[in-house]
């Protein structure tokens, strides 16, 4: 399956249904008072992070998702059917943003979110009695649902990240320590996506370790593969630094890397890293031994060195056995300081009540807040509606607005879903 790591998606939530407006007609009960409904709530869109899903494939062919709308209310009050919400799997470690603005990280397992809320179901006219209003003849229409525009990103989640230049023997470690089996060749970019693999250390346990494409000078501002892959380790516990011992400066392709990884991300920079030299079969013992001392004058202080050889299986399982531990350590330090929470909230930017009113060419226009929350629940082509919308408008100090403003009654109010006379 042909791996693809971001996705964009328009979801449509289900708009509510609309409240009845009706009136008791039986026998033998005179001036029947309204029994009419409320609109059933239009369906959410909720996402649903799986690990049995490993790609954002499905949103190239689905690139538009719609919940089921919440169905109109009946007669003697019957409250119309809710919407069914459509539920969506997504990977494990699944990004979703609207506008650059991030909404939710699906970095567990079994997590979910309501991506977008289905609209309310529209008051029938039986919810409006009252004291001075016996017999409302208007109901509510159905609230919208919700309609974002989206964009996925998928940042792998493995234990152990792999990075090096070009050719540095990544896919061919991955290939003999896991199950994977990544495109090898004897030239620079083989790896044109990120690979997966499971690495069993024999007795001890297990880890998933990506292969990233390699890098090059001028990564991080998206030159050679760049950034559209250095993203992909930003999850991971532990970084294996992969140098070809065979390379003419050693030191100087180390360098290029750690600082393209820190040039990217600081953070990412100091994830705990170990330092592994490649190919060491294809180089003389003492050669090796002094690119070794080399290396160690400019890791960090304290940062493991391996020296291996993958096809000839030289020093795998010593470094197999280190990696893990490691990743256990870095792992165990994350889950002590992060609360186990069964839910997920989803982060939107706050909308504000406020509402503005603006003259224009042809009249008022009065938007925002919650003169559109009300405006949305008003059937314009029912006066009643109308009257009980004009009250909630005097209680806002909207009206007082408008003629400040200088509106006059037949001056035309525009509002997000209809007009009206001043």
């Amino acid at each position: 399956m042909k791996f693809v790591d971001t996705a964009t998606v328009l979801v449509k939530a289900g708009d509510g249904g609309s409240g009845r407006t009706s009136f008791r007609h039986e026998k033998f009960v005179d001036r029947g008072g309204p029994d009419g409904g409320d609109g059933g709530k239009g369906g959410d869109i909720v996402f649903v992070a799986s690990r049995n899903q490993n790609t954002l494939m499905d949103f190239r062919f689905h690139r538009e998702l719609a919940a089921e709308p919440g169905g109109n209310g009946g007669k003697t009050r019957k409250h119309g059917r809710n919407g069914k919400d459509l539920r969506v799997a997504v990977p494990v470690g699944t990004i979703v943003s609207e506008n650059d603005v991030e909404l939710v990280d699906l970095s567990q397992d079994g997590q979910e979110a309501v991506i977008a809320a289905g609209g309310r179901g529209g008051y029938g006219n039986a919810h409006f009695v009252s004291s001075v209003r016996q017999a409302p003849n208007f109901a509510e229409p159905g609230g919208e649902g919700e309609v974002l525009d989206l964009k996925l990103e998928l940042k792998l989640i493995a234990d152990v990240g792999l990075v090096g230049l070009p050719n540095a023997g990544k896919s061919t470690f991955l290939s003999v320590v896991s199950n994977a089996r990544p495109e090898i060749a004897d030239y620079p970019f083989t790896t044109l996506t990120p690979n997966l693999g499971v690495a069993d250390v024999s007795g001890a346990g297990s880890m998933l370790i990506a292969d990233i494409p390699g890098l090059i000078e001028g990564a991080a501002e998206g030159k050679g593969l760049g950034d559209e892959f250095l993203r992909h380790v930003e999850r991971t516990a532990v970084l294996l630094h992969l140098v070809d011992a065979t390379s003419n400066d050693v030191v100087a392709d180390y360098r290029t890397i750690e600082n393209e990884v820190k040039a990217y991300s600081v953070e990412l920079a100091s994830r705990a890293k170990i330092v592994v030299l490649t190919k060491i079969d294809a180089s003389l013992p003492e050669l090796v031994a002094d690119v070794e001392k080399s290396l160690k004058k400019v890791v960090p202080k304290g940062t493991q060195i391996f020296a291996i050889s993958s096809q000839a299986h030289m020093g795998t399982k010593e470094l197999l056995y280190a990696t893990l531990q490691r990743v256990q350590t870095e792992r165990s330090k994350v889950e002590a300081a992060i609360e186990a929470d069964d839910s997920l909230p989803v982060l939107r930017l706050e909308k504000s009540d406020k509402w503005t009113v603006e003259k224009t060419e042809h009249g008022f226009r009065v938007y925002g807040g919650r003169a559109d929350k009300f405006a949305a629940r008003t059937d314009f082509d029912n006066e009643e509606s109308i009257r009980r919308f004009r009250d909630i408008l005097k209680k806002m100090g909207v009206m007082h607005a408008l003629s400040r403003q200088g509106a006059v009654p037949g001056d035309t109010v525009t509002f997000m879903t209809g007009d009206m006379e001043y």
